[in-house]
């Protein structure tokens, strides 16, 4: 019993003592690897195709990708396809044969599909110069006529009672009372009756007293036919319109030159038509135009422009012109709007939708699309502009496939890559763009470029790692973390230097290279050889 005993107490000492060993030497490789931490493989295996459309790899259309980037910040690359993490939107992939120092941008079918771009063809045509405005209608001056009282007496009647009441000629307007006419006309009946000597003599004077006082010639008769004196005389209309203007009522003194009612003719209208100041000088006196009223839209009325006149609006910019218009029928009346064409000289030329021209201040540009998913901007002289198409009087030529809409863009990312400033040789580069605050170390492409990083182009950095692909252009490189750029490890496309890639710099060899980054954001290789003279690891 007691053996026993003892035998199980060795066992336990020497199983704590067993365990006590494990742990003190797990602590001691802890330690170990604490202060010798693993290298970093820099020869691993880029992502497969079958994980992701790596870089150096084609996507859906068959194209090879350098790398992807967020438009809105192009400093920052990825060599994964996914969200950006600077705001919700995914990543936009640049493909090794975009070539931006060809001055083209290349936009693959789906990206172009979801940014809305649709590309119409310049077309020769005729460009109608004439344009459209509005106009009211107003009373022809011109036909304006007075009915006024040619004598002293009251106003009894008054046939017209207010404005705009249609007459016609001959009809009555205003009823008279003149005292004066009695006692005329008495004298007159009283000579014709008389017998004395010299009396036709005496009825003459009688009668042109009459006419004097503003008695007419049918009046004095209608008098000497029925022999009875009459002070009433009946106004009437001298032509026919509509009442303009009323200045008596009945029972009213009038005075020879009272104004009774004013009559404004309808036979002819103006159209006060309001003209943009830019296309006044398109607009000349006696030009032809075409007037519709919203009545009836579908009644065009030709008429001429009699003059402009010599006054700007200065609230609207405008200036009036006076068109003389027939009315037949009185269909327009003053106050109505109406609607006016001027006809202008046609123009013959290159003819774009006006959207598709981008416009500077300094100069115009379209993008064209050049095939293949590229597109290059183009500067144009333009002309003229009528309705929605812009005439092209230098740039481009008939036939060619223009953006319409999504241009803009277009037009971002190619002054990204710097294609607007090389078009004019004498414009100043753009300075670059500050660059983003690094993306959260969490995620996995994050920290590639960080507000530290120094000016573009002005610090050479220096990095090795394995070629992983290897054109003319590019350099397709597998590098560890670059703090001098505030780059993390990552596979990445580098310009080729000017001198071009040495033969011994295969896909496969470990280099030493050194970079620099330009104004437009690229990675170009200043140098770049097989580490330590060697080859392939």
């Amino acid at each position: 019993m007691t053996a026993a005993r003892k035998v199980g107490r060795g066992v336990a000492a020497g199983t704590l003592a067993a365990m006590v060993a494990i742990a003190l030497a797990a602590a001691l490789a802890g330690y170990w690897l604490g202060i010798h931490p693993p290298a970093v493989d820099t020869a691993a295996p880029a992502p497969s195709a079958s994980q992701a459309s790596g870089p150096g790899l084609t996507d859906e259309t068959g194209r090879r990708v350098l790398y992807w980037h967020d438009p809105m910040v192009p400093g920052q690359r990825f060599d994964k396809p996914g969200k950006s993490p600077f705001m919700d939107m995914e990543l936009v992939p640049v493909y090794a044969d975009a070539a931006a120092d060809s001055g083209a941008v290349s936009v693959s079918p789906r990206l172009a599909q979801s940014l809305g771009v649709r590309t119409v063809e310049a077309k020769a045509g005729t460009l109608e110069t004439g344009f459209r405005t509005t106009g009211a209608v107003a009373v022809d001056e011109r036909t304006l006529t007075g009915v006024q009282s040619r004598v002293q007496g009251f106003v009894e009647r008054l046939h017209v009672r207010a404005t705009y009441d249609p007459v016609h000629a001959g009809q009555p307007i205003a009823d008279l009372f003149v005292p004066d006419w009695v006692a005329a006309q008495e004298e007159l009946l009283a000579l014709r009756a008389s017998r004395l000597g010299g009396g036709d003599a005496l009825v003459d004077a009688a009668r042109q007293r009459l006419k004097l006082l503003g008695m007419p010639e049918a009046e004095i008769e209608r008098v000497e036919r029925e022999g009875k004196s009459s002070g009433r005389v009946t106004v009437t209309a001298p032509s026919g319109g509509i009442v303009w203007e009323i200045g008596a009522r009945d029972g009213m003194a009038v005075m020879p030159g009272t104004n009774l009612v004013r009559i404004a003719g309808l036979a002819s209208v103006w159209v006060i038509a309001e003209i943009p100041e830019a296309q006044a000088a398109l607009v000349a006196p006696g030009a032809r135009v075409e007037v519709r009223a919203a009545s009836a839209p579908e009644r065009a009325l030709a008429g001429t422009v009699q003059t402009l006149l010599p006054e700007v609006n200065a609230a609207t910019r405008t200036v009036r012109a006076r068109i003389e218009l027939a009315n037949p029928g009185g269909a327009l009346k003053p106050g109505m709007f109406v609607t006016v064409a001027f006809r202008g000289t046609p123009s013959t030329g290159v003819l774009v939708p006006s959207e598709a021209v981008i416009r500077t201040g300094t100069r115009d540009v379209v993008i064209v699309a050049t095939g293949g998913g590229r597109y290059a901007p183009v500067e144009v002289k333009v002309g003229r502009e009528s309705g929605e198409l812009t005439e092209i009087v230098g740039g481009i030529a008939a036939g060619t496939r223009v953006v319409a809409s999504g241009q803009f863009l277009i037009d971002s990312e190619a002054s990204l890559r710097g294609v607007l400033a090389r078009m004019n040789t004498a414009a100043e580069p753009a300075a670059p763009a500050a660059a983003p605050a690094a993306a959260p170390a969490a995620d996995p492409h994050a920290g590639h470029q960080t507000a530290g990083t120094p000016a573009a182009g002005s610090v050479v950095h220096r990095a090795a790692g394995v070629v992983r692909d290897v054109d003319a252009t590019d350099v397709l490189i597998q590098h560890g973390a670059i703090p001098s750029a505030g780059m993390g490890a990552m596979t990445m496309a580098f310009k080729a230097p000017a001198s071009g890639v040495p033969a011994t710099v295969t896909v496969g060899t470990r280099v030493d290279f050194a970079f620099t980054i330009t104004p437009q954001g690229e990675f170009a290789l200043t140098s770049i050889a097989p580490a330590g003279g060697g080859g392939k690891p």
